[in-house]
């Protein structure tokens, strides 16, 4: 049966520590609804981020499995998800390539332009600061059209310009795409999201009321 959303089955996360294994999802099964903005929430060490990465396939559970049928975008964040040793224009051209653009030259002036990092285009990404990388990292994905955006806090990076273009470029976006937003900001996760997941504990727990779940995740 072909799968038209999201979905989560048996899935389970841990990382090895001094303590033994560190569990951030515990046998969780769920489905995330189609066409929702998703915002995901929880406490510092929650697992959040993992969610995200797992979710565009930049890390995998060690058991379990992860559905996605959507073209997705790779999470949006300070770890970004580009090669430090290649220039930012090297990686641009490299995730062209990726995703069958044969001339990448639009691509490369818009991803410049947008990101506002001028000459450091040229440079190694691993010598831009975390801003720039963050900056670089949102640039280059809004310049493909992606069924789902990945975003991990970027919204709170860089001058009130530079966020004030990022809701921007989202709005659009959001015409014909949705969004898994991790964020902190109360106001962030209501401007732009309809649904939420809490993270507690190895487990998620599911909000159809973006309100229901921002007061849940402040009591946590």
């Amino acid at each position: 049966m072909a799968v038209s959303s999201i979905e989560l089955l048996n899935v389970t996360k841990w990382y090895p520590s001094k303590l033994g294994r560190r569990y951030v999802l515990n046998n969780v099964s769920l489905r995330l609804p189609k066409g929702r903005d998703i915002a995901i929430m929880g406490a510092n060490g929650a697992g959040k981020s993992t969610l995200l990465r797992m979710l565009g396939r930049t890390d995998f559970p060690n058991r379990g499995t992860i559905n996605n049928p959507f073209k997705t975008s790779w999470p949006l964040g300070l770890s970004g998800g580009t090669q430090g040793s290649m220039s930012g224009r090297e990686n641009t051209q490299f995730v062209c390539r990726i995703y069958g653009v044969k001339r990448s030259e639009v691509i490369e002036a818009f991803v410049q332009e947008f990101s506002g990092i001028g000459d450091n285009f040229e440079l190694p990404v691993k010598s831009y600061s975390s801003g720039m990388r963050s900056k670089f990292s949102f640039a280059l994905s809004m310049a493909f059209d992606f069924e789902v955006y990945l975003i991990d806090e970027v919204l709170a990076v860089g001058d009130q310009s530079f966020q004030r273009k990022c809701r921007e470029a989202l709005e659009e976006k959001r015409e014909l795409a949705n969004i898994l937003l991790v964020a902190h900001s109360a106001k962030k996760m209501k401007q732009h999201c309809d649904y939420g997941l809490v993270i507690h504990q190895g487990k998620i727990s599911t909000y159809e009321d973006i309100d229901e779940a921002i007061h849940i995740y402040k009591r946590l």
